[in-house]
């Protein structure tokens, strides 16, 4: 039986990859683990890794975190990772390491992996986003061995970028395609439990920190919260990430504590936040959930700022410079357009779970595999 090691350090990745993980461990020729690190085991973060656990997977906890709100704490979390995860994957013996998008520790992971002589494969590789985000995606690709792109254009980037074509399949995203298979909270149920008023609209709000932009993080949040508090606007606060810049936004949020109207929580389970989609008029911030999952929903989604500069999207997303007034006209003409009719996302395809799942268990594990070349 062919063992597949994942990692996940955030609610995001396993969120998206939750019915993939799923897919694997139901596959009869596959054999599931998961490391777990980084914000999953940190409680003023939620400590998600409960939800991990209550998903019944056999989980490695490698206590690696990111201990202050400075890009040398980011810094050093990816290299400690670097420096605690050979001992870990050693010692699973995986046959494939499996990681998704461009966090630091899908880097970390990666780099241990290639110079264990352990395949990588990689998910949503190949697309743009900004800043250290993308170059890590991007350092990703050139380490994996397998790539498991969500759409055509990220494909054809990674070739591009010298990687040979037959190791290149499309997939889609797994986050859209478990969407379909998610149980989603009912209305009634996310009324009572959120004291939501059902008579005014819901926005969702999500705004992470840009690394490049860290000193001005916490002004960004108070213009997004503010613009909502003039609107207003009856909100569901998600805290931010841990990267850079995170703390101090949530400092900021917990400012808004007193507004019966906004209320903000660390973490929402997956059922719950998938149902506020559902319910929501409009989400607002730079999450990548508003990029990949709200086009389901046919929800309007203020992307604010640079954070998804370049990123693939369907027509739900309106951009909005940073600056309160400018997030204001921007929500303002998302309340009032209200849901699309009709939004098509390119990260669109069924099946990708089992997709995944079957690719993983059939990959030929030989030297061909493991030799990379560029193909130029």
């Amino acid at each position: 039986m062919r063992k597949i090691l994942y990692i996940s350090g955030t609610r995001a990745d396993y969120g998206l990859m939750r019915q993939a993980l799923f897919a694997i461990r139901k596959h009869p020729g596959l054999k599931l683990e998961i490391i777990v690190c980084g914000m999953h085991l940190m409680p003023e973060f939620g400590m998600t890794v409960k939800d991990i656990i209550k998903d019944g997977f056999k989980i490695h906890r490698v206590p690696v975190v990111s201990r202050k709100d400075n890009l040398e704490s980011m810094a050093r979390f990816a290299g400690e990772l670097t420096k605690e995860l050979p001992a870990f994957i050693t010692r699973i013996n995986p046959d494939i390491i499996l990681v998704l998008g461009d966090r630091a520790e899908m880097l970390a992971a990666s780099v241990v992996g290639a110079y264990l002589g352990i395949p990588v494969v990689h998910i949503h590789g190949g697309e743009v986003s900004s800043t250290v985000d993308e170059s890590s995606r991007h350092a990703i690709t050139k380490l994996a061995h397998l790539h498991l792109p969500a759409t055509s254009m990220a494909a054809k980037r990674i070739i591009r970028m010298g990687e040979e074509p037959w190791r290149v399949r499309v997939v889609g995203s797994p986050g859209l395609d478990a969407i379909k298979k998610e149980r989603i909270s009912s209305p009634a149920v996310l009324y009572r439990k959120y004291r939501l008023n059902s008579s005014l609209p819901v926005v969702l709000a999500i705004q992470h920190p840009v690394s490049v932009e860290i000193k001005r993080a916490a002004r960004q949040m108070k213009d997004t919260l503010q613009a909502l508090e003039e609107l207003k606007c009856q909100a569901i606060v998600i805290y931010p990430n841990a990267d850079a810049g995170g703390r101090a936004m949530i400092r900021v949020i917990k400012q808004y504590k007193n507004n019966p109207l906004i209320r903000a929580y660390k973490n929402i389970p997956r059922a719950d936040y998938l149902g506020l989609m559902k319910i929501a008029a409009a989400m607002v911030g730079n999450s990548s959930s508003a990029i990949i999952e709200a086009p389901y929903f046919k929800l309007r989604a203020v992307n604010i700022g640079t954070r998804q500069f370049g990123r693939e999207r369907a027509g739900n997303i309106i951009d909005a410079n940073y600056g309160k007034e400018n997030i204001k006209a921007a929500l303002k003409k998302a309340l009032r357009a209200g849901r699309l009719k009709k939004c098509v996302s390119p990260y669109g395809r069924t099946g990708t779970a089992e997709r995944i799942a079957a690719i993983l268990a059939t990959l030929r594990i030989n030297e061909k595999l493991l030799q990379k070349r560029m193909s130029y």
